[in-house]
């Protein structure tokens, strides 16, 4: 189980022990010097860090999963962490992936919900769309709506497509920083981007004018 370390149990920190504490740098060598047990303290110093990744990607009751998937495929791959780049962004690359291999994995097997949306959301839907509603709506219910909508809409694109999109768009990322954590080269997330975008936008239109699922 992924768990964080509570930062009151300790007290305030000791500026003579945190000089003292090893770096992640430190600890990578450790772990492939054979003291496998340190890696240990990297799960416990960046286990927050994954959890709030994957849950920005995964549903709800497969974030602990992904998160163990991420820090799992993080050991194994530990030999090719050169120290060239932050090891903190290096294990963000790999949360990403592994968010990025659940969906794949999700798809492949059918599991993605694939029922249509309810008339309720439909006629919200289109009133969004052409930009006004004659219906009021309490704030609360409009952002479960749209969140709603938002996932099922997202449901409905491929994994790549799902991943560059909520990297891009709706997490604010740069070109260069979505292709670093993809690994992708920049040219690649700048088409993919904006060709799923269109590709969302089709999706939403044509469910709001009554057309079928799917693309």
């Amino acid at each position: 189980m992924v768990q964080s370390e509570d930062p009151t149990a300790a007290g305030p920190p000791d500026m003579n022990s945190e000089s003292l504490r090893p770096s992640d740098d430190e600890i990578v060598r450790q772990v492939l010097d054979g003291n496998v047990n340190a890696f240990e303290s990297l799960l416990k110093r960046h286990s927050v860090q994954v959890l709030k990744i994957v849950q920005r990607h995964v549903p709800h009751e497969d974030v602990e999963d992904t998160a163990q998937e991420t820090f799992v495929r993080a050991y194994r791959s530990l030999a090719t962490f050169r120290g060239k780049s932050d090891f903190s962004r290096w294990l963000s690359a790999i949360a990403v992936r592994s968010c990025y291999d659940y969906w794949r994995k999700a798809y492949k097997s059918k599991e993605v919900p694939i029922s249509t949306l309810t008339e309720k959301h439909q006629d919200w839907m289109e009133a969004a769309l052409s930009g006004a509603s004659e219906r009021s709506h309490d704030e609360e219910d409009v952002q479960e709506e749209a969140k709603e909508l938002l996932n099922w809409a997202l449901a409905q694109l491929s994994a790549e497509e799902r991943m560059v999109i909520e990297l891009v768009y709706l997490e604010g990322l740069s070109v260069k920083e979505a292709a670093g954590l993809l690994g992708w080269s920049m040219a690649n997330v700048k088409v993919r981007s904006f060709r799923s975008r269109r590709k969302l936008e089709k999706v939403l239109r044509r469910e709001a004018a009554g057309g079928r699922r799917g693309v």
